[in-house]
C-alpha cells in the first residue's frame, strides 16, 4: 500500500503498516516512509 510522503513529496510504499481507527470509526493505515522515516498516513481500508 502506498501513501503520500510530505517530506519526499511523492508516493511511497508504507513501511511497518498498522491498521488504526479514526475518532469517527473510519479505518486508516499508519506507517513510516522507507526513504526518510517520516510518519505517513492513509485513510481508507488497506
Amino acid at each position: 500500500m502506498e501513501a503520500y510522503c510530505f517530506k519526499c513529496r511523492t508516493k511511497r510504499e508504507i513501511k511497518n503498516p498498522q491498521q488504526v481507527s479514526l475518532k469517527n470509526g473510519r479505518p486508516a493505515t499508519q506507517g513510516v516512509c522507507p526513504v526518510c522515516s517520516t510518519k505517513v498516513f492513509r485513510i481508507g481500508k488497506g
